[in-house]
């Protein structure tokens, strides 16, 4: 809902604009001037405002998952939003600051990172330590 009021007054000011400036200096500058400002709304709301309405007044943003990639994870922090996925080519968990366009992005790496053996209750470490066990002697028990 929130979407479709800010569209409104983008359009609204587009037209109001372009309507002050024809009365004033001509169609080209008129169609300039609402141009411009059309533009700049729509990259207000691309750049900026679209993560911002879906957080705090509800509304609808798709993303996707890069391909070879499984998803994990997502989660807002203030404003941003926060995706982890793991590469299971490169065993590595990225968590990553989502923006459109790329700009201001953060990026963290998480290095043999393995959260679908964890997710089938197999931890790499707790593995490792079962097969040394298995491969040594076992004690003999000892009675008091």
């Amino acid at each position: 809902m929130i979407t479709y009021l800010y569209w409104a007054l983008v359009g609204g000011l587009t037209i109001a604009v372009f309507l002050i400036g024809l009365r004033m200096a001509g169609v080209t500058l008129a169609l300039l001037l609402a141009g411009i400002l059309l533009l700049a709304g729509w990259g207000a709301y691309y750049f900026y405002f679209q993560q911002i309405f879906v957080k705090r007044w509800g509304g609808v943003m798709a993303i996707s998952v890069p391909e070879g990639q499984y998803h994990i994870a997502t989660t807002w922090k203030d404003d941003n939003l926060w995706v982890e996925n793991y590469d299971p080519k490169s065993n590595t968990c990225i968590f990553s600051e989502y923006s459109r366009g790329n700009l201001l992005q953060g990026r963290v790496t998480l290095k043999d990172c393995n959260p679908l053996a964890a997710k089938q209750g197999v931890d790499a470490r707790t593995q490792a330590a079962q097969t040394e066990k298995a491969g040594s002697p076992v004690p003999a028990a000892t009675s008091p």
